[in-house]
C-alpha cells in the first residue's frame, strides 16, 4: 500500500508559510515529490488547481483544525487526501480536521521511519471515505428517484383509477418504449401534471 507513495505529487500547506525542515525531509525520505509549499490564504484554491496534487500535507503548530477547514474549502468539490502533522492536540482542532475530511491527524509524531506508513494509511482511509461518500450519494439518489416514481404513480392512480401495480407497469412500459429511465419518465409525468394544474 505504501509503495504508491513515491509517485505522490505532494503540496505542503503550512500555517506559518514555512513548514519545518523536518517535515520536508520526512516527506522526501518517504519518496514524495514536493510540488510547492504554500500558506493558506486567498490564493490557496488557485495553488491547488495549478498543482493538482495527489496529496496535501498540512503543517501547523496550532490551529490545525482551522487550517484543515480552509484547505478542504479551497479544494472545493474535488476531494484530495489530506494529512496533518501538528502539535495541536485540542479536541476542537481534531474534530474540525476530521469533519473537513482529513485522513491522517498526527500529533507530535514526525518520525522519519513512520511518515511513509502514516501516508499509506491516510491514502487508504481517503479511498475508503470516497467509497462511502459514493455509496451515500447513490443511496440518496435512489431515494429521491423512488419518491419521484411514487408521486407519479399516485397521479396515474388518481387520474386513471389504476391500481398501484397497474400504474407501475404502465410507467415501466412507457419508459421502455421511450428509452428512458423510470425516474426520468416519472419526472416528466410530474412536470406535465404541474403544467396542467396551472
Amino acid at each position: 500500500m505504501t509503495s504508491a507513495i513515491p509517485s505522490l505529487r505532494t503540496l505542503i500547506v503550512s500555517a506559518a508559510g514555512s513548514a519545518s525542515d523536518a517535515l520536508r525531509a520526512c516527506l522526501a525520505d518517504a519518496g514524495c515529490t514536493i510540488l510547492a509549499e504554500v500558506a493558506p490564504g486567498p490564493a490557496l484554491a488557485a495553488h491547488i488547481a495549478q498543482h493538482r496534487p495527489d496529496l496535501i500535507v498540512l503543517g501547523a503548530s496550532s490551529g490545525a483544525g482551522q487550517l484543515a477547514s480552509a484547505v478542504a474549502l479551497a479544494c472545493g468539490t474535488e476531494r484530495r487526501p489530506l494529512a496533518v502533522f501538528t502539535s495541536d492536540d485540542s479536541e476542537s482542532s481534531i474534530d474540525a480536521a476530521i469533519t473537513s475530511g482529513v485522513a491522517a491527524y498526527v500529533i507530535d509524531g514526525l518520525e522519519p521511519g513512520r511518515v511513509k506508513a502514516v501516508l499509506g494509511v491516510a491514502l487508504a482511509r481517503f479511498r475508503q471515505q470516497g467509497k462511502l461518500l459514493d455509496e451515500l450519494s447513490g443511496a440518496r439518489t435512489k431515494l429521491a428517484e423512488r419518491k419521484v416514481i411514487d408521486r407519479a404513480k399516485g397521479i396515474l392512480m388518481a387520474r386513471h383509477k389504476f391500481g398501484e401495480d397497474e400504474a407501475y407497469q404502465k410507467m415501466r412500459s412507457m419508459a421502455m418504449n421511450k428509452k428512458l429511465k423510470l425516474a426520468d419518465l416519472a419526472q416528466r409525468l410530474l412536470d406535465v401534471e404541474e403544467l396542467l394544474d396551472r
